[in-house]
Parts: structure tokens; C-alpha cells; sequence
């Protein structure tokens, strides 16, 4: 490879910033103004967090497919470059009909096929950079990537959702469409791809297997969820029936059943998950597991409250849909800032605290964040909501560069694609879970008392973020002096002293 210029990185990762304008406008912005016009009030959240469920099955299925099927592609203008032009044009014919859809169930539709066509491309994209930049250059070429993950957070803040909160939502879709065709094109012509001679033999089969792996891991974990917040809530309920009366025990059993079924929905689907994608050897790499969980939780909580944030900000401030996407909008550029910053900032600390001790880090910060907004819920401050994404931005920034280093660490390097390809898909899996459980328990219990449900499920994502940092306990990071080998967690010295005095101890021995 040659020796690749700033100019080069930018162009390879320049689709990322497309990418995630199209993403985020659609996700945050589009998907719950539209389905807030086509439904009534009291089923808003249950309608979008099926929507969403539907779209991440199809995201699941779809991506890793497109990104197998590129790495066999023959074509003359490279591998990854005709997924990417083949789904953008799709693209713009979903966003099309996402702009005149005239009900719910057209939305629907449309929303399933922008899934499946973004999802072309996505998966494609994820080969540019091995494919393009050398070893030596992928930390700065992935640098520049998390800019342009981060950076159309302020975009959209300041373009298409002052352009919904002004009524004109067909020219925001229109600037939409735009902004990703100016990335693709700029990918398409910058991005210099050499097409592969042979068809390399990379069987199909077994990657999908996998998939479906997964996709029934978080099926199971489903099920038990919804077991153990029935038992759960329905114990809870009881209690309070003979306490309170009858409505409060509906209340209080809807909403410790939701927040039950959420936890138990992670952890039983990520074991259920790894054991029908890697078998038994998940046994003996319990870190691993914990560390997807733990990855699960941040995110299932995180990208949940940025789902629900307009009807939060529509039902605390009683403005309409159009001023909740501009507020929406503003919290994404403020919350994108702070990502960005620590973001920046983490490869500093983690020098210093080390990744595992970031990760925790950042779990309590996120909780803490989320204590902040809880406190806005019957008494409406927008001071207080901005102060809540400036915390969790910097949560954010902290973890998604912590995490995944962490992760690297704990799986063998010679199976490192199949092992994070398998905590990506539980990731993609997050949102199912979040908005999925947490749509209908927010309807109902704001149906008995007006913000009960968004204080139910926001302090359940404040549950998920404090448990992802509990989760860490079982975490043991791969000691470089023990030959790439992990210090077991099972030893009884270990398991003997104290948890924080454990990490500092571990951390000196090496």
C-alpha cells in the first residue's frame, strides 16, 4: 500500500458522515415527527419502539450479509464502491417515500426498505478502511472516522431539524438526500479501489448462521425477559394492591415488570446469543460475555432515551412535533459536542486509569446524567435537559472509544472478526430492547398519571447504565506480561479483596 496523505483518510471515511447524517435524521428526528401525525397520543412510543424493532431485525440481517457479499465481489471498480452507489440510489427513493407517506403502515413499509437498502452500503463501507489504509495508519484513519460519526449530530442540529421545526419537512428530507449524495459521490470518485483478480472462497453460510445466532439469542433473552418482569411485576403488584389499592399495584407492577424485563432481556439474550454463535468456548471466555453485556446495557439505555426524547420534550413543555424536532435537534448538537470532546480526551485518560476503569467511569457518569433528567420529568427545566446531554455526551465519548478498546483485549487474536462481529450484531440488538420494552410501559403508565411512564422507563435506563458498570466486576482484562493470557476470576485470592482495591492491586502487578 502507499503511503496514504490526510487528504486520503478523509476521503475513505468521508461516507461515514452521509452515513450518519441519513441515520440520525431519519432515527431521531424523522421516524418520531411522522409517527406522532399518523397515531394517537396515548400509543406514540409503543408505535415508534416497534418500528424501530422491525427496522434493527431487518439492519441485523442485512448488514453483515452486503459485507460478506462485497468481500467476494469481483467488480471492476472494486470491492465496497458499487454497494455503496447501489444502496444510496435506494436510498433516495426510501427517503422519497418516507416524505409522502400518508399513514403509519406506508411509513412502516418505507422505513423496512431504507433499512434494507442503507444497510447495502453500510455493510460495504465497513471494508474500506482494512481494505485501503495500512496497519500502521488505521488509528488515525479511525480517528477521523468518530469525526465523522460525531459531527452530524451538530449538523442536523443546525440544518434539517430547524427546517421540520419551521413546517417544511419535504425540504428537509430533500437536504437530507443531498448531503448523502454529496458524501457518496465524493467517496465514490476519491476512494481509489483496486478490483481483486479471483473471486476469493469465503463461505456465506456459516457467517449468516452466526447472525441468526445472535438474532435468536436476543429472541430467548426476550422470552425470559418478559418472564421475569411478569413474576417480577406481578410480586411487586401484590405488594402494593394490599398498601396502596389497586391502581397504584397496575403501576407499580407495569413498571417493575418493564424495568426487570429490560435487564434480564441483555444478559439472558447475550449468553443465549454467544452460546448458539460460539458454542462452548463462550465457558471459558466469561470476560468476554460480561463485556458484551456490559456494551448491551450502555447502549440499550443511551440510544433509547435519545428515541423517546422528542414525546418526552412534546409532553413536558406541551409543544407539537415540529418544535420538539428543532429542541431535538439542539440537544443532539450539544450532546454530539461533548461526545466529541471526550472522545478526544479518552485515549489521554485511558493512559492514565486504564480502559476497564474508563468503561466504569462512564456508566456512572451516564447514570448520574440520567438522575439529572428524572428530576425534569413533573417539574419541566430545558437548563436541566441541555445539562443532562452535556453528561451523557461525555459518557458517550468515554465508552465508545473505552469499550471497544477493551474488547479488543479480551478475545483471541487469531478470531478477533468473528468474536467483535458478534458483540456488533448484540449491539445492533441494544435498541430492540430498549424501545421495544420500554414503548409500551411508557404509554400505559402515562395513560394512569401524565410522565409516570417516561420517569418508569428513564430510570430504567438509568438502572442499565449503573449494572453496566457492576457488570465490569467480572471483566478481566488480558495481562501483556501473562503472554496474552487472562488472570482467572475465579481465583479465591482475587475474588477476596474488595473490588476497587482489586483493580488497583491487578493494575500494579502488571
Amino acid at each position: 500500500m502507499k503511503r496514504l496523505r490526510w487528504h486520503d483518510l478523509v476521503s475513505v471515511n468521508l461516507f461515514w458522515l452521509g452515513l450518519n447524517i441519513r441515520n440520525n435524521a431519519v432515527g431521531a428526528i424523522y421516524m418520531p415527527y411522522l409517527v406522532d401525525q399518523f397515531v394517537r397520543p396515548e400509543i406514540r412510543n409503543t408505535a415508534l419502539g416497534e418500528m424501530r424493532t422491525a427496522g434493527l431485525v431487518i439492519a441485523m440481517l442485512i448488514q453483515p450479509a452486503m459485507g460478506l457479499l462485497s468481500d467476494r465481489s469481483t467488480s471492476r471498480w472494486g470491492r465496497r464502491r458499487p454497494f455503496i452507489a447501489v444502496g444510496v440510489l435506494l436510498d433516495l427513493v426510501c427517503l422519497g417515500l418516507i416524505a409522502v407517506a400518508p399513514d403509519y403502515w406506508t411509513l412502516l413499509v418505507a422505513i423496512l426498505l431504507l433499512q434494507f437498502s442503507s444497510n447495502v452500503s453500510h455493510g460495504a463501507l465497513q471494508g474500506l478502511i482494512p481494505d485501503l489504509v495500512p496497519e500502521d495508519r488505521r488509528g488515525a484513519a479511525s480517528s477521523v472516522k468518530a469525526i465523522f460519526e460525531l459531527l452530524p449530530l451538530a449538523l442536523i442540529g443546525v440544518t434539517i431539524a430547524p427546517l421540520v421545526a419551521a413546517g417544511r419537512f419535504g425540504p428537509s428530507v430533500v437536504v437530507t438526500g443531498l448531503l448523502l449524495s454529496f458524501a457518496a459521490l465524493a467517496t465514490l470518485v476519491l476512494a481509489k479501489e483496486s478490483p481483486l483478480t479471483t473471486k476469493p472462497v469465503l463461505p456465506l453460510m456459516p457467517a449468516m448462521i452466526r447472525v441468526l445466532g445472535m438474532l435468536a439469542g436476543i429472541g430467548v433473552g426476550a422470552v425470559a425477559g418478559l418472564a421475569a418482569g411478569g413474576a417480577a411485576g406481578g410480586a411487586a403488584g401484590l405488594v402494593t394492591r394490599v398498601l396502596a389499592g389497586p391502581a397504584a399495584a397496575m403501576a407499580v407492577g407495569v413498571a417493575v415488570g418493564g424495568i426487570v424485563a429490560m435487564v434480564t432481556a441483555v444478559v439472558a439474550g447475550v449468553w443465549a446469543g454467544s452460546l448458539a454463535t460460539i458454542g462452548r468456548e463462550v465457558r471459558r471466555r466469561p470476560s468476554f460475555t460480561w463485556w458484551t453485556i456490559n456494551r448491551l446495557m450502555f447502549l440499550a439505555a443511551i440510544t433509547s432515551i435519545q428515541g423517546f426524547a422528542p414525546y418526552f420534550l412534546m409532553y413536558a413543555f406541551r409543544v407539537s412535533g415540529e418544535v420538539a424536532a428543532g429542541m431535538t435537534g439542539t440537544l443532539m448538537a450539544v450532546v454530539g459536542a461533548f461526545t466529541l470532546v471526550s472522545t478526544v480526551l479518552s485515549g489521554w485518560l485511558a493512559d492514565r486509569m486504564g480502559q476497564k476503569r474508563l468503561v466504569f467511569v462512564s456508566g456512572l457518569l451516564a447514570a448520574l446524567g440520567t438522575l439529572v433528567l428524572l428530576a425534569t420529568i413533573w417539574v419541566p427545566n430545558l437548563g436541566l435537559i441541555y445539562t443532562t446531554g452535556c453528561i451523557l455526551g461525555l459518557a458517550a465519548g468515554l465508552f465508545v472509544t473505552s469499550n471497544w478498546a477493551l474488547g479488543t483485549r479480551l478475545v483471541p487474536a487469531s478470531e478477533a472478526g468473528r468474536y467483535l462481529g458478534i458483540a456488533n450484531l448484540a449491539g445492533a440488538g441494544a435498541g430492540m430492547i430498549g424501545t421495544g420494552i420500554g414503548g409500551p410501559v411508557a404509554d400505559y403508565l402515562n395513560g394512569s398519571l401524565p410522565g409516570l411512564g417516561y420517569f418508569a422507563i428513564f430510570a430504567g435506563y438509568g438502572l442499565l447504565f449503573l449494572l453496566s458498570a457492576v457488570s465490569l466486576r467480572w471483566v478481566t482484562e488480558t495481562s501483556p506480561s501473562a503472554g496474552g493470557r487472562m488472570a482467572d476470576v475465579r481465583s479465591g485470592s482475587w475474588r477476596r479483596i474488595p473490588w476497587p482495591v482489586r483493580v488497583r492491586r491487578s493494575r500494579a502487578r502488571r
